[in-house]
């Protein structure tokens, strides 16, 4: 593949001047253009060590309008990155709509490095590419361009490159300290290089291999095929997701629906409560400080009907834990910085740190349930998000982050008489509004999302736990037993 490079290309200065007005002048317009559009650009710069990948960026800056990117040197892991799943550190990053985001360094640089120092092994290298072609799909899918450039050199090129900048590291800082030892093993970095090219090439994300030995030649042509992409995206969206139309019903849902197996007739008695539940709490506590000395971080979310108990079962499960422990999230209609991005954005960035937990009341899953029904995410959007957030969940686990996901269910019945409960306390009336109201009556499409939802991600890694919750004493605890069960099982 590396063969095919142009080898030896050249540009005179002369003619490299005479080009770089025009080339400006049609990135500067099309990024422009750009900024009109539901799209954003994924710009991922990688190679050879001393391809000059840092001049690229600077040059690249130096002919785009820099209030229109946002570039990020991925560079040493820090404490933070590393106590979050791996891709915290690019999903955080990620640019909005109608903007440019340069990867210095990217998803590829750490797998790439792993394989070549043999610190990992050919079946995890092969898993991780298939994670980054799913990535990348995903991007792509939800309108984002991932354009990825690969700045290739010589072997005896970059011998001599490294070589020069040796010497110029004896007066300054400029020389990288593991750029001799990627010299040495210059056949196995391309093999491997060439390995994760060729797997991660697709028609939604294309590599595009610059031969770097021409500076002149290599930021031109990077410029060129940049200008080529921006000003093939055209102004318009691709997909209004306000264009679809709520539905009654999937069509996908068996009967009966999994709601049904739901004992709603559950109960306890106030004695047994009383006596239960301070000793659960007692152990919960317990447990969150163990994890955090572990550094072993928890996500637990919070689904369930509208009145079904959500907020009180949180404040039941939060109350014996210390508060510099946890954080709750109550997910509300995302923000407009929100919706500029991937709708995991706003869940991938704010995970915790090791040994901390977040609650979600409300979550990612809204996507399947509420963006579905109301039609503000469209058939293709929410169909495809099963396998994204199972992906998602699969991330988390794999990391160590101990995920559990509640799902509270009342029947209608006893909706309406908490609908009207709220209606008459005074201190209950902010928690019904009109869309509760206007929820209630698409009831039968929620139920056809739910059962969807469960039937798609409940997995043997992420499974659900569906609580009847029409007597809340019986879902306080069985939600506060569930997460003390769960800890137990993970910090054994």
């Amino acid at each position: 593949m590396f063969e095919t490079a142009e080898l030896g290309r050249e540009i005179s200065k002369a003619e490299f001047e005479g080009l770089v007005p025009e080339i400006r002048a049609r990135l500067l317009t099309a990024q422009r253009a750009l900024r009109a559009t539901s799209h954003s650009v994924i710009l991922i710069i990688s190679g050879v060590e001393g391809a000059g990948k840092s001049g690229v960026v600077n040059r690249l800056h130096e002919w785009l309008d820099v209030r229109g990117i946002e570039t990020t040197a991925f560079w040493n892991e820090s404490d933070e990155e590393n106590e979050r799943p791996r891709y915290w550190r690019f999903w955080r990053r990620l640019p909005p709509r109608g903007a440019i985001g340069m990867f210095f360094g990217s998803w590829y640089t750490k797998p790439i490095v792993d394989r070549a120092f043999a610190k990992k092994s050919d079946a995890t290298f092969e898993r991780e590419m298939q994670r980054i072609v799913s990535l990348e799909q995903m991007l792509v899918q939800d309108g984002a361009v991932v354009l990825k450039f690969w700045f290739h050199l010589p072997k005896r090129e970059q011998a001599r490159r490294l070589k020069e900048k040796e010497k110029r590291s004896r007066k300054n800082w400029a020389f990288i300290p593991d750029a001799a030892d990627f010299a040495k093993r210059y056949d196995r970095f391309a093999r491997i290089s060439e390995r994760a090219i060729r797997s991660t090439d697709t028609a939604a994300a294309p590599w595009h291999i610059i031969e770097a030995s021409d500076a002149r030649y290599r930021d031109l042509t990077a410029g060129q095929i940049l200008a080529d992409v921006l000003e093939n995206l055209g102004s318009s969206d691709t997909e209004h997701a306000a264009t679809n139309a709520a539905r009654e019903s999937s069509g996908d849902s068996p009967a009966p629906s999994v709601m049904a197996t739901i004992d709603l007739d559950s109960s306890v008695d106030r004695a047994e409560y009383d006596e239960r539940m301070p000793r659960l709490q007692a152990k919960l506590g317990g447990l969150t400080w163990k994890a955090w000395n572990e550094k072993r971080s928890t996500v637990i979310i919070f689904e369930g009907s509208d009145a079904a108990g959500k907020g009180g079962a949180i404040r039941r499960l939060i109350a014996p834990i210390d508060a510099r422990l946890f954080r709750t999230i109550s997910v509300a209609a995302p923000t407009a910085d929100e919706r500029a991005r991937h709708y995991l954005w706003r869940f991938w960035r704010n995970l915790p740190r090791a040994g901390t937990i977040t609650i979600y009341d409300r979550s990612w899953y809204g996507r399947v349930l509420v963006e579905r029904v109301e039609g503000f995410a469209t058939d293709a959007e929410w169909r495809r998000a099963y396998r994204e957030i199972n992906e998602f969940e699969e991330q988390l686990v794999g990391h160590g982050v101990i995920l559990v996901k509640f799902w509270l269910h009342i029947d209608p019945d006893e909706q309406l008489r908490r609908f009207r409960e709220r209606e008459q306390i005074e201190w209950k009336k902010h928690k019904i509004t009109d869309e509760d109201w206007r929820n209630r009556e698409k009831g039968q499409a929620y139920e056809s999302a739910i059962h969807d939802m469960i039937a798609h991600t409940s997995t043997d890694i992420a499974p659900w736990h569906l609580v009847p919750a029409r007597d809340k004493r019986w879902a306080r605890l069985e939600v506060v037993q569930t997460v003390v069960k769960v800890l137990k099982q993970a910090l054994k």
